[in-house]
This record gives C-alpha cells, structure tokens and sequence, in this order.
C-alpha cells in the first residue's frame, strides 16, 4: 500500500516536497517507483522514476528530483521552480516488472498511492 502526502497551494517558482510511504514490506531495490499526475481534463502522465537510476519527463527534468531511502520505505519527489503548469494531483506508484522502454507508461505499475493535490498559483 502507498500513501502519499505533500501537497499544497504556492507560488509560482515556490518549492514542495512530495512523500510517498510504502507499507506491508520493505521497498526492494528491484522495485520501480514513479511519480504521475492528472491535471483536471487531462490523461494521467509521467513524471519521475527511480530504480537505479532516474528517469523524467522532458517537463521536469532540471527542476524535480526523485530520490528514495529503501529503509524508511520512502520515495521522494522535490519540486523546484513550480509552475502553475504543474498543478496536477502528483500520485506515486510501484512496479516490480517495468522494463526500461516502459518506465513512463503506467500501464506496468502494479501499485498506487491516493494522490496528493499541487496547485501553484501564478
């Protein structure tokens, strides 16, 4: 089970921290965990992954950092420079047999957090 928490209202070029708790076993390294968001009207997207290294989106890249600490069962994603752009519903999710090439499609995620709310005001 996933629970992510973080979000908020700010400020345009403002910054956020987003969490995502993992429970019911220890993340294993093999695992990958990601980040999407659902703007209002929009398709759920790509936003960050990290297994052994880090993927993002061309969106993001420079401004978020995915990070994890497999023993607190933990993944990260800090927000940098926010645009109101970003605003979105951020959900984190966990997949234990994504591929490379699929990484960004959340089809191969098998596990997903509730979502937290980002809205950045401009």
């Amino acid at each position: 089970q996933l629970q992510a928490c973080g979000g908020g209202l700010v400020q345009a070029g403002d910054s956020l921290r987003l969490s995502c708790a993992a429970s019911g076993g220890a993340l294993r390294t093999t695992t990958t965990m990601g980040w999407f968001r659902q703007a209002p009207g929009k398709e759920r997207e790509f936003v960050a992954a990290i297994k052994a290294y880090e993927y993002y989106a061309s969106s993001v890249k420079g401004r978020f950092t995915i990070s994890r600490i497999n023993a607190k069962n933990t993944v990260y994603l800090q927000m940098n420079s926010l645009k109101p752009e970003d605003t979105a519903v951020y959900y984190c999710a966990a997949g234990n047999r994504i591929i490379l090439s699929m990484i960004s499609d959340k089809t191969g995620y098998d596990y997903w957090g509730q979502g937290t709310l980002v809205t950045v005001s401009s």
